[in-house]
This record gives C-alpha cells, structure tokens and sequence, in this order.
C-alpha cells in the first residue's frame, strides 16, 4: 500500500529494520508511562488552592496563543533537541537499528543510549519551557498533541501529495530521512517544526527529492 509514495522499499524496509516489534511496543510502553508521569507532575506543581479555583479563568487572545506556539516551536523543538542531541551522536558511533520507513522509527534509541534518552527525555526537558511562556492546559494539549502528529508524520516515510506538513514545513519527512542515515546521522537534527537552527549550527544537509525506477522517491543528499 501506498508503495508509489515510499522514500524507501518495501525490500529496503526488510532488510535495513533489525528491531523486533517487541523492542517497539516496549518503547511505546516507556514513554506513554512517562508522558502520564510528567503530566501528573505538572499538575501537581501548577495546580492552585481551593479558592483561587473558584475564580473564572481568563482566556488569552489569539495572538497570545500564536505567539506561544511560536516560541515553543522555534525555541525548544528546534533548538534543544539539534544542541542536546548533536553531544550523543558525536558519543554514540553504533550505526541505526532501522532505516525509517515505519514511525516506530521514533522511538528506538541507540543501544548505549541512557534510559532518559530519546523520546523520553524531551517531555523532561520541553515542559518546563511550556510553563515559562505561560501555555494554558488547553493549549498545552493542543501543542503536545500537534507535535505527537508531526513527529509521526516525520517518520512515517511515505511522502503524501496532499499532506499539508510537506507544504507548511521545510523540516518535512524527507528532510527528517536524510538524518536517519548513516551519511546524514549529524546532520537535519532540527525536528519537527524549523530548520533555521540547523542553518545556523552548520548542520544542514540539503537534498534533492528523486523518483525511484521501481516506484516511490528518495532523498538523495546534494553534495557542493
């Protein structure tokens, strides 16, 4: 299904994937546990007393909100993961477990990779930041839930006409495959929203988007 769309085979997906679904399903396992516990967290820290709850809750304009999401998709889902990120693959020489066809893609980490590492660690370290600009649950929920989509669509490896990310966004699928790589892995860290940070780190890897003879397309680096 959908194989005119693949940035990779069918074949390719087979034989370059060496993660079982179980090492999978415990990752998806891992960082559900850990969203739940972060949110609790959360709440249990900003939570007010009895009477304050009582008073109406202000509402923030549209523009408020625009700026909010901004700054969280300019600030922490570009830069903090290209920083954080770029220390463990200059540490971590172990070659991918998968080319990136399938979404789980998202969640395997490299085998020496800590615990916190990966998926995991960024609800840590991005929520915070959603409290310092003063995100409101609601919009909290609707910016973690647009993320979870975009991250999955950035790994999902099917390059969709109608897809409105690849329109929106230059940091697309593509964009994001030429990082899972073994030639782009300290490259294209930034994910899922911007670029502009890894234009300014030095880190982009431009490509090109080519049709394959047996169907589908790839992402084949441009060399200078």
């Amino acid at each position: 299904m959908f194989e005119e769309y693949r940035l990779h085979s069918k074949k390719e997906e087979d034989l370059k994937n060496s993660v079982p679904k179980r090492v999978v399903v415990k990752g998806v396992l891992l960082q559900q546990a850990v969203q739940a516990m972060v949110a609790i967290l959360m709440f249990k820290v900003t939570e007010s007393d009895g009477a304050a709850t009582l008073a109406p809750e202000v509402q923030p304009s549209y523009i408020v909100l625009a700026r909010q999401f901004l700054v969280a998709m300019f600030v922490y889902m570009a830069v903090l993961p290209s920083q954080i990120h770029a220390p463990q693959q200059v540490l971590v020489q172990a070659p991918p477990l998968m080319a990136p066809p399938p979404s789980r893609a998202l969640l395997i980490r490299r085998p020496v990779q800590p615990p916190t590492g990966g998926a995991p660690l960024g609800h840590l370290r991005r929520s915070p930041i959603i409290l310092d600009i003063g995100m409101s649950p609601k919009a909290a929920i609707v910016f973690f839930s647009f993320s979870a989509i975009k991250g999955i669509d950035d790994h999902c490896g099917l390059w969709l006409p109608w897809n409105p990310f690849q329109v929106l966004f230059a940091n697309n699928v593509a964009y994001h495959d030429v990082h899972h790589q073994l030639y782009g892995n300290k490259h294209n860290f930034s994910q899922p929203s911007f670029v502009v940070w890894d234009k300014i780190m030095g880190t982009q890897l431009p490509y090109s988007l080519e049709k394959r003879r047996e169907g589908g397309f790839m992402a084949r680096p441009v060399k200078d």
